[in-house]
């Protein structure tokens, strides 16, 4: 139906044209070019041609645009771009157009001249026909006997890999692993050395109780950290002497422990008494007399003394057997340096 619709329309101009004039040749009429061409000489069945339509004219002539049809000879017209316009510096006018055409014969073809009709001024017609271009139409099977029976397939594309996102992350890695390692070694050169205290556990618990002594903490109301500190420098000297780790341990459970541990003499009930009391102004809010701290801080210098003279006494019979001549106290504590 299409291609009727174009024959139609090629006849019906030509007729009405040919009533004005027959075809002539574009020498007739002075300042007019038309130019044919294609983007190929040969191609494979079922390539798309271009076919382009070039007319430069003078502007005293009206152009009447070429008619689209469906088909140009033996070639499907499978698409066109609109005529493109343009100015020219010599004072002509320059109209475009381009089809996309496509066969599926093989042979010699001709793709025919287009009529081309100017408008003169003197309102008579013009017929010019464009050049004729020949095309040749290959079969892909025309080398169905020879080693190569279709064209090659083109390379793949390789696409080139991006590594800007591995080289950030790998660099903000680097950083931080050598930042850290970096962290470790300043915290490991600021770690305290510890040094071996050797002075028996007496004399380190005697040491602690005369610092005790002399800070301010009773006379500035700071009571629950004088019986904080206290209270620690007894259990810490008394765990050591008897190997038992108390410092973990609440009132009852030590009480317990020493319980069967067996205390001399009233060691225990003094204890029990001191460790309550304690716990009362620690926990409780309370604040003891002045000659009460007193009192505590005398009655911790002679339960040290007191479990002195016991771990002694314990040791003299095991010294007696094994020929030593003085009791080995236990091992006493790390201080950092």
């Amino acid at each position: 139906m299409t291609r009727l619709c174009f024959i139609f329309i090629l006849l019906s101009l030509a007729v009405s044209a040919g009533a004005q004039s027959e075809p002539d040749t574009v020498a007739t009429l002075p300042g007019i070019e038309i130019e044919t061409s294609v983007d190929m000489a040969e191609a494979y069945i079922g390539d798309l041609i271009t076919y382009t339509l070039t007319i430069r004219y003078d502007t005293t002539y009206e152009l009447i645009p070429p008619p689209l049809g469906a088909n140009l000879g033996a070639f499907d017209v499978k698409d066109y771009l609109p005529d493109i316009e343009t100015d020219l510096p010599d004072g002509r006018a320059e109209s475009q157009t381009t089809f996309r055409l496509s066969t599926y014969t093989t042979g010699d073809y001709t793709i025919p001249p287009l009529p081309v009709i100017f408008t003169l001024p003197d309102s008579s017609r013009k017929i010019l026909l464009a050049e004729p271009v020949p095309i040749k139409v290959l079969s892909l099977l025309e080398n169905a006997g020879d080693s190569v029976d279709i064209r090659g397939l083109k390379a793949q594309y390789e696409f080139e890999r991006d590594y800007t996102t591995y080289y950030i992350w790998g660099g903000l890695a680097f950083i931080v692993l050598v930042g850290a390692i970096v962290l470790w070694m300043y915290i490991r050169r600021r770690e305290p050395e510890v040094v071996l205290d050797l002075r028996p556990p007496w004399e380190i618990a005697f040491e602690k109780l005369a610092l005790l002594g002399e800070t301010d903490l009773v006379a500035q109301n700071h009571h629950k950290e004088f019986y904080l500190d206290l209270t620690e420098i007894v259990r810490e000297y008394v765990g050591r002497i008897y190997e038992v780790d108390v410092l973990e341990m609440t009132t009852e459970q030590f009480l317990e422990c020493f319980g069967e541990v067996g205390l001399p003499g009233t060691l225990l009930d003094d204890l029990s008494e001191f460790f309550k009391h304690a716990d009362q102004v620690k926990f409780a809010k309370h604040i003891p007399a002045r000659n009460r701290t007193e009192s505590d801080l005398s009655f911790a210098h002679s339960a040290v003394e007191t479990v002195r003279k016991d771990f002694e006494c314990r040791q003299l019979p095991e010294t007696v057997i094994n020929g030593i001549g003085n009791p080995e106290p236990p091992r006493t504590e790390e201080v950092p340096s």
